[in-house]
């Protein structure tokens, strides 16, 4: 198995206003026709949302066995005025703001949010880790 990740999917209670709130954040849908799903197309890897209850059936559990959203997604930046920035941008278009972008333990800069459907987001400022030319994560930074 290659060490990468295609596709995030995020199950979402309403997926008209999650669609909305991506929307807001200025993102564009690949597949704007779909009624039954959602994908944005990221750098390497596709996000997708997709109705809690179509999920649960497709993996062949009960909506029920979720539980609360454990997983925390990423959005890294250029600086630590890009965490505020970025944080507002989220707050403007329906997110709730949990931590507000602050100096952190490791020495970066970070806050999080989280969507409509109670995903977290860290959105953060790593200056050991730099992004790439085209906003490329890579622990370590790019050789």
């Amino acid at each position: 198995m290659q060490q990468r990740v295609t596709m995030i999917g995020l199950g979402v209670a309403d997926l008209p206003r999650a669609r909305a709130f991506y929307a807001r954040l200025g993102w564009e849908e690949a597949q704007p026709d779909s009624t039954d799903i959602a994908f944005f197309n990221l750098q390497n890897s596709v996000l997708s949302l997709y109705p809690w209850d179509k999920m649960a059936e497709d993996i062949g559990i009960a909506p029920e066995d979720f539980g609360q959203p454990t997983a925390c997604l990423a959005y890294n930046v250029n600086s630590p005025a890009e965490v505020a920035a970025t944080l507002a941008e989220a707050e403007a278009a329906g997110a709730t703001i949990v931590k507000q972008a602050q100096n952190v333990f490791w020495g970066g800069h970070s806050g999080y949010f989280r969507d409509p459907d109670g995903h977290f987001w860290e959105v953060a400022h790593n200056p050991f880790s730099p992004l790439g030319p085209n906003g490329e994560a890579r622990v370590g930074g790019f050789q």
